[in-house]
């Protein structure tokens, strides 16, 4: 037995999130490649491995109680000089974000925690870099606009290698998607009809 570091987030959409994980790379961000493209909810957690099933039943039934709502990101922002993060904004879904991740944080369930900032929804597209690449971050995403219906939230865990893998997704209404061999293709991610 061991530890894992794990993270809940909202996965942002093709081809939104390879759009905007090319952009954070030609930034000059290297963590960019290892980093999916999302929203956090559950910031980088280390907990022991076996820990897992709970976690993964307390995520179902948080995905249980949500309902898809609607995202979307329109310019930036920035947390410098108290972090040094430049990030597209959540302008419509960021209180359902928040809902979302006191849920998951709750003192009651596997994952309860506290914060090192207040929560704040974002997709970060620079961080930790010079401050002129920053600027330029800020400024050519200044007009960037995405929208998506938000279906779930997914399971992740970082690998040895730094690399963030996605465990399991968990779409809104009770329907778990377990982890598949084949291709994104393959999964039915609908919720059912209501």
């Amino acid at each position: 037995m061991g530890t894992v570091t794990i993270g809940v987030s909202i996965a942002v959409p093709e081809p939104h999130g390879s759009l905007l994980q090319q952009r954070r790379a030609g930034f000059g961000d290297p963590a960019a490649s290892g980093i999916p493209t999302h929203v956090t909810l559950l910031p980088p957690t280390e907990v022991d491995d076996s820990a897992l099933p709970a976690i993964e039943a307390h995520l179902a039934e948080v995905a249980a109680a949500g309902r898809s709502f609607p995202m979307r990101l329109s310019g930036t922002g920035t947390f410098r000089p108290l972090s040094p993060v430049v990030f597209v904004q959540v302008v419509e879904g960021a209180e359902a974000c928040t809902w979302l991740q006191k849920q998951v944080r709750d003192a009651s369930g596997p994952v309860a925690r506290e914060l090192q900032f207040p929560y704040h929804p974002h997709v970060t597209v620079a961080h930790g870099i010079d401050d002129e690449a920053m600027d330029r971050a800020f400024e050519e995403l200044s007009e960037y606009e995405a929208e998506w219906p938000c279906t779930g939230f997914a399971l992740y865990e970082q690998g040895a290698d730094g690399v963030w893998r996605r465990l399991r997704d968990f779409v809104f209404g009770g329907t778990v998607v377990p982890p598949q061999s084949g291709t994104s293709a393959d999964r039915d991610t609908t919720l059912p009809a209501r």
